[in-house]
């Protein structure tokens, strides 16, 4: 039997390639970078909890014992008609392949704002907010302009309002660092809808905000950003936010492969596949995660860790189940509900349906990364990564 392709090792990803794995079939996965990047801890790593390389799983560690075998290289199409992925160093022919190549930014054409602002979206993307904004706190201890203190946040979602808790936390340990007042710092973040949080209901996002105002976060709700320069955001309502370091949260869409890739996609570039999680256009394909546009209600799925998770390892049940002549089952999502972190023992959230805030969200917090660790590699994994974690086990 030829070996499956898995393009990418971001969530959907690997789940998929070690489903194949475990039943005996080998994997080929093709991956950016030699590691499986934690994704929905980023806001930490940026926002200075623990060191940036800590958010990482080297492919080897997390493939160990298993018959996959990893080739490190960026994909710049998926050439279905000739069934191959075009790589910038090489080209990798397929029978059967798993696209899950994640997603980038989403800027909605706002004019500066590719420009001037960065996004948090990868390892690397953390490791340059960490250190453009301890930069600009040297700079401040020097020459005293007091705008360089001031970081704007664009997104009141999730990835947004979890950075903001870390920034409260850390900000004043720099100041004390550089011997600067912790009130000089200014956090600011812009959401252009009225409110923030909103796959929460709205008292959690109220609890949330206040949480995270009596940490000094400023909010600018209903609000949209409509200009960035240089040190400076424009805002709908008319107001100019002078800043030193300005971080763009507020969108993804699907990596721009898809399209050049002549694949039916929808408006945010993801390539549209039908219940079974198998391509439209190839039925030698199965596309998951940020990656495929599956409706459910009337409305896309939501590009979510948990949801990528299901369909890397739904995907990998269905290609077995086709290698084995047997037909394909369709995917039924499975939502849990949302946790956010305000910051390192504190949360909000929503778990099927249980509300929940404060410490004891923390801890719930906490514990999902005891879960997602158990699951990339049971109590092995657990313990490398133990000082990620505020909640020992």
């Amino acid at each position: 039997m030829d070996r499956i392709l898995v393009a990418g090792a971001g969530y959907a990803g690997v789940f998929a390639a070690k489903e194949l794995a475990r039943h005996g079939i080998g994997v080929t996965v093709v991956n950016a970078k030699p590691y499986h990047q934690l994704t929905t801890w980023l806001h930490e790593a940026a926002g200075g909890r623990h060191p940036v390389d800590d958010y990482k799983i080297d492919l080897a560690d997390l493939f160990y014992g298993l018959d996959v075998q990893v080739e490190v290289d960026e994909i710049h199409r998926v050439d279905w008609k000739q069934t191959r992925l075009v790589g910038r160093l090489g080209t990798y022919p397929y029978e059967r392949a798993v696209i899950g190549l994640g997603s980038a930014p989403e800027y909605f054409s706002i004019t500066g704002l590719y420009e001037h602002s960065l996004p948090l979206k990868s390892l690397e993307s953390a490791r340059v907010i960490r250190r453009h904004i301890e930069t600009q706190v040297r700079r401040y201890a020097k020459d005293g302009n007091v705008s360089r203190l001031t970081v704007v946040i664009g997104g009141g979602g999730l990835t947004g309002i979890e950075f903001a808790g870390e920034l409260a936390e850390w900000l004043p340990k720099i100041g004390r660092t550089y011997h600067v007042d912790q009130r000089q710092f200014v956090i600011v973040c812009v959401e252009a809808m009225p409110d923030i949080l909103p796959m929460l209901p709205p008292n959690q996002r109220s609890l949330a905000r206040r949480e995270l105002e009596r940490a000094g976060v400023q909010f600018k709700a209903g609000s949209a950003i409509v200009r960035v320069e240089d040190q400076a955001v424009y805002l709908a309502s008319g107001e100019t936010l002078c800043a030193g370091t300005i971080v763009w949260t507020g969108g993804v869409r699907a990596t721009p492969v898809l399209q050049a890739s002549g694949l039916t996609c929808d408006h945010k570039g993801r390539a549209r596949v039908d219940g079974t999680l198998q391509s439209v256009d190839d039925d030698r394909l199965w596309i998951v995660g940020d990656c495929a546009r599956l409706d459910r209600a009337g409305k896309p799925l939501p590009p979510t860790a948990q949801l990528a998770t299901q369909m890397g390892r739904h995907a990998a049940i269905n290609l077995m189940r086709v290698l084995n002549g047997e037909g394909q089952e369709l995917f039924v999502p499975k939502i849990y509900g949302t946790l956010a972190s305000l910051g390192h023992s504190r949360g909000v959230g929503d778990l099927a349906g249980v509300r929940t805030s404060g410490r004891l969200a923390g801890v719930f917090k906490e514990l999902t990364k005891v879960r997602y660790l158990l699951q990339l590699g049971g109590m092995r994994m657990v313990n490398r990564k133990r000082r990620l974690r505020t909640l020992q086990v």
